[in-house]
């Protein structure tokens, strides 16, 4: 499994535009081969302050998604909102449970 934490950091005043471009691109992205979670939070003390949780079957499904047409509309229509991002990729090999 492979998954994905991307933080981000959003302009003051764009929620509402960012948040109506995300719901297409979250949508689909759900529906992609390989996705098993795709999820879009917003810290309650910073509102700027937004992470993606993401995770895939194989590294592949996410390198497939990367090439969609979903992914190339959202990252024009977020471009003018972003103030930052930092994007880990975590392949998982052990996991404990508490």
């Amino acid at each position: 499994m492979i998954c994905v934490i991307a933080d981000i950091r959003i302009k003051a005043g764009s929620q509402d535009e960012f948040f109506a471009a995300a719901r297409a691109m979250l949508a689909a992205t759900r529906a992609e081969p390989g996705c098993i979670r795709y999820d879009l939070e917003q810290n309650i003390e910073d509102p700027e302050h937004l992470t993606f949780v993401e995770e895939w079957e194989t590294r592949d499904a996410l390198a497939a998604h990367f090439k969609t047409e979903h992914m190339a509309e959202w990252r024009t229509a977020s471009e003018p909102h972003l103030v930052d991002r930092n994007v880990k990729i975590l392949h998982v090999g052990d996991v404990e449970t508490l």
